[in-house]
């Protein structure tokens, strides 16, 4: 269903590539064509990027207008995930509901790389079987 696609794509580099004012805009584009098609994100991702997208007086379409142009799968939790969510951002306290979405969705597919400019967050996030996140740019 998702061939191909091993990275987890987190609100930060959604937001630096739309955002030429961005801290991380350079890198994000750098990485950008290397990562896209292996990308798929969470809907609570999708959320944040927007808010801080349109907070920053861009559009509220653009974040989702530019995932669909380049095919990146926005997936919806399964209430199943819900309770893992629950669970991480227990065990991590400055976990927000986006990361844990991504975290859970991480274990249920077997995926272990994260694209995401939060190396705090995800370098103390664990993958499936405690496996620790490799996180894109390197």
């Amino acid at each position: 269903m998702f061939l191909g696609r091993d990275v987890l794509l987190d609100a930060g580099p959604i937001i630096a590539l739309l955002d030429p004012r961005d801290q991380w805009h350079d890198r994000a584009n750098a990485a950008w064509p290397t990562f896209a098609r292996r990308c798929l994100t969470v809907e609570s991702a999708v959320v944040e990027a927007t808010h801080m997208v349109a907070r920053g007086r861009g559009d509220h379409a653009t974040v989702l207008e530019f995932l669909l142009s380049h095919e990146v799968p926005i997936l919806a939790p399964h209430l199943l995930l819900h309770e893992a969510c629950v669970q991480l951002i227990r065990t991590h306290s400055a976990m927000d509901y986006a990361d844990a979405a991504l975290v859970a969705l991480a274990g249920r597919l077997g995926i272990h790389r994260v694209f995401t400019f939060d190396r705090r967050g995800f370098g103390k996030y664990r993958a499936t079987h405690g496996r620790a996140f490799e996180v894109i740019p390197a």
